[in-house]
């Protein structure tokens, strides 16, 4: 057994000073330790797939040798396999995972666990994540996160540490400072009315994030799908990210981006199938969201990229829910104005994100082309126009 202390600043001496996941009792002493810290980071995600993709953000933007560590129940494999799998493995973002043992074999815990605790080395070994155990010893420590590192620097890659029941001592919780809670914004609707009955097209307002969003101070994500497939075609920038899979994990990455790089503003570009999957992590980026980060919403009530099936957005109205949850500002409407209004606007250090929800219409142009660059010449390129470790690695592996 150690105590967390002994963990925990070894890790901060090679780097390590990004924390997120999901708390499970074995991790208690951790997470203790770490939101007592001031610092240190720590963002308490609402699943462990949103953590995942949340470092994986942080590791986009890292500067001097900053790094994250996700930590998760083993029961969280199964919500953080798609950004792992389609993330960090095709990205090439590495992370240090913190995975605890339920359920393992031998040992006595909840009928959840049955399964899940047998499989879990094998599950980590399928997404080729390389894994050992948790260290229990004070003198494991350090050789464990040097092997750690050794592995996500030659690969770009998450290594896993596998964290069995009683490897720490408790720490308690004296304190803790949670996020601000922010006053509710009140959500707002903005109509071009009857004179223009079609609504515009995702071209439309591509072009308008486009105007708006210089290379040398803007950082533009795109939801995977035709949203970052469209932007591609009509300008390719340096500045611009365009998210593979994981869909739901470009604002949760976003919002990493953005509490790393004070320094640049962040451009989210959703669409409602994504937000829909991972609702939980609207409340999250109203908790931490910075004011350097917009998070705009294409909806055209539709899978567009899958043929078309009708998503149930009709139902939601997406700026009640972002002010609901402490963003910023909050609009929603069909008029493309308000996209120009919210990315002109000069947000102020003492606010939160801003969202803005653009009505669309479904359909996509003929011909519509892949991206020719690779998802790791996409983030290496990313990297070197914002000055991050991410520019100097991984960008021939």
């Amino acid at each position: 057994m150690i105590e967390a202390v002994q963990f925990v600043e070894a890790a901060r001496e090679r780097g390590f000073s990004w924390y997120a996941g999901v708390p499970c009792s074995y991790l208690t002493p951790f997470i203790n330790y770490v939101v007592q810290d001031p610092s240190l980071h720590y963002v308490s995600a609402a699943n462990e797939g949103d953590a995942v993709a949340f470092i994986a953000g942080v590791t986009q933007g890292a500067r001097n040798g900053v790094r994250g560590i996700t930590m998760m129940q083993n029961s969280g494999l199964g919500n953080a396999v798609s950004p792992l799998t389609s993330l960090t493995w095709t990205f090439r973002l590495p992370q240090l995972l913190i995975v605890t043992w339920r359920g393992q074999p031998g040992v006595a815990d909840e009928p959840q666990h049955a399964l899940m605790g047998p499989v879990t080395p094998n599950m980590l070994d399928t997404m080729e994540i390389p894994w050992e155990l948790f260290p229990t010893e004070p003198e494991a420590v350090g050789p464990a996160l040097d092997r750690a590192i050794a592995h996500m620097d030659a690969t770009g890659r998450p290594y896993a540490l596998i964290m069995q029941k009683g490897s720490v001592a408790p720490y308690p919780l004296k304190s803790q400072t949670p996020p601000v809670a922010r006053p509710k914004a009140t959500p707002q609707v903005s109509h071009v009315g009857a004179s223009t009955p079609e609504l515009p097209s995702r071209r439309d307002a591509l072009e308008r994030v486009i105007a708006h969003t210089p290379v040398d101070s803007t950082v533009v994500l795109a939801s995977t799908g035709f949203c970052g497939r469209e932007l591609y075609a009509l300008d390719d920038r340096p500045n611009q990210l365009y998210m593979v899979g994981s869909m739901g994990c470009l604002t949760p990455f976003a919002l990493g981006l953005a509490l790393a790089r004070p320094d640049l503003k962040v451009v989210a570009i959703d669409g409602d199938g994504a937000a829909l999957m991972r609702m939980g992590v609207f409340a999250t980026l109203g908790a931490y969201g910075p004011a350097n980060l917009t998070h705009i919403l294409l909806d055209n009530n539709a899978h567009d990229s899958t043929g078309g099936q009708a998503t149930v957005s009709h139902n939601v109205s997406f700026a009640s829910v972002a002010a609901g949850c402490g963003y910023a500002s909050a609009i929603e409407g069909d008029n493309l104005d308000m996209l120009d209004t919210v990315l002109a606007s000069v947000a102020t250090a003492a606010s939160g994100p801003n969202f803005v929800c653009l009505q669309t219409r479904a359909g996509t142009p003929d011909g519509l082309p892949r991206p020719t660059v690779t998802p790791v010449e996409v983030k290496t390129r990313l990297a070197r126009l914002i000055g991050a470790d991410q520019g100097a690695s991984h960008a021939a592996a």
